[in-house]
């Protein structure tokens, strides 16, 4: 071992104490060894009070230095345990329990469910209530991805595009309202069809909106896009190759930002989806900075075909002809026997479905997501089962964040667009 010598003489005065002065003549050298920094793993917490894990998220991480050597997720501190109250509430009073799974797209969760138990009962909406569903799915997609974008312009050190963003889902608030009541809790849909039909003025209102987001992405993709800052925190950060996203069960943007062309929408079409003219966006390298990408471009879809929507939105009934499924208008309430009895029925014992099971997919703002249900006969499901996307989104950002910098977590698992509440359900 490399050697240092050191020479000094201590010699002590009365006046000045120890007194260390070089030596006239070299001493005995004295072997000393280089200093080392040996170092250990730290464990830190990430979450879960912390608004960077985008709700109450834990990761427990371990690290060398800066680097990520292992994330160990922990979810449910937000278990609601909505699968398990569904077994205790009739068919219509569940719809209040999807909105609050994802409060970020809430109509799209609504939408989800009424759709699943219609297939399961063998009940067709009205050709108006299919299209007011896509209206409604595709404005809380825009929805969901403009919270996304703003939050993740934060995580990335840019506040301006935040407040562009949520300038622009205000404006889908106040839509929410109009039609609902409620800014988040929606509840809108039906067994057999909607809330209410929609409200004078409505369709013009989502109209004015698709007319009036284009020129705020376009001035978020000037601020982001080709910012130097965003571009080294982003590119070549959480890159998933598209067979491994398959085989971890990525949907929805995170999958098709690794260069895999799946969507509901067009691979397995509902509500006439394959009749819309609109396009998929696809990634090429699966890293963060694609799944920016494809989601932006996403919400320019979305807007294609919210203008076709509006375009085709036919007159006609919101609900189906059928008092056992939909309450009577209240004009045959006062005035029929039979309705007011369907009346008193459904209001007392709810929807009757039919002994089945279904399971229907749509294409959701952080993927596929999927409700399946049991009947066994009665007003209530025997069993009733969500596939989520963000919890099985949720299950790779270990591969994606180990052997990167502490920093790329941050960016990583917002790339990821998750939502507690549909985790925790």
């Amino acid at each position: 071992m490399p050697t240092r010598t050191v020479e000094f003489e201590v010699t002590r005065t009365a006046e000045a104490g120890l007194d260390f002065r070089p030596a006239q003549g070299p001493l005995a050298p004295i072997d000393l060894p280089e200093p080392t920094l040996d170092s250990e793993s730290m464990l830190i917490n990430v979450g879960p009070q912390h608004p960077a894990t985008h709700g109450v998220l834990r990761l427990v991480l371990e690290l060398d230095g800066e680097t990520v050597v292992r994330c160990i997720p922990h979810i449910g501190y937000l278990h609601s345990s909505f699968e398990k109250l569904g077994e205790y509430r009739t068919w219509n009073q569940i719809i209040p329990l999807t909105d609050r799974m994802d409060y970020l797209a809430p109509l799209i969760y609504n939408c989800a469910f009424a759709m699943a138990v219609e297939k399961m009962m063998g009940v067709e909406v009205t050709e108006r209530c299919k299209v007011t569903r896509v209206i409604m799915m595709e404005m809380d997609r825009i929805f969901s991805h403009l919270l996304w974008l703003g939050t993740w312009a934060i995580d990335v050190g840019a506040f301006t595009p935040f407040l562009y963003a949520f300038q622009q889902r205000e404006k889908v608030y106040k839509l929410h309202e109009a039609y609902t009541g409620a800014r988040i809790t929606t509840s809108a849909t039906r067994i057999g069809g909607m809330m209410a039909d929609l409200p004078e003025g409505w369709a013009e209102g989502v109209r004015e909106f698709a007319n009036g987001l284009p020129a705020t992405l376009d001035e978020i993709e000037h601020l982001l896009s080709h910012n130097g800052i965003h571009l080294a925190r982003t590119q070549g950060v959480g890159a998933i190759s598209g067979e491994d996203a398959i085989n971890y069960g990525f949907s929805g943007p995170n999958l098709r930002a690794s260069g895999v062309p799946y969507d509901v929408r067009k691979d397995r079409p509902y509500y006439d989806y394959e009749s819309y003219d609109f396009e998929v966006p696809i990634g090429e390298h699966g890293d963060c900075y694609d799944r920016y990408m494809v989601r932006v471009e996403e919400m320019r879809q979305s807007l294609k075909i919210l203008h076709q929507a509006l375009d085709r939105l036919p007159g006609g009934p919101m609900n189906v002809d059928d008092q056992k499924v939909i309450l009577p208008r209240k004009s045959e309430l006062m005035s029929d026997m039979a309705s007011m009895i369907h009346h008193f029925k459904l209001a007392m014992e709810g929807v009757q479905a039919p002994p089945g099971e279904s399971y229907f997919p749509i294409e959701g703002s952080k993927g596929e997501l999927g409700m399946y249900v049991v009947s066994d006969g009665g007003s209530k499901p025997v069993r009733w089962r969500v596939r989520p996307p963000s919890f099985i989104n949720l299950s790779v950002i270990p591969k994606l964040v180990e052997g990167g910098f502490l920093a790329d977590v941050i960016m990583v698992n917002a790339s990821l667009d998750i939502v507690l509440g549909e985790i925790d359900r």
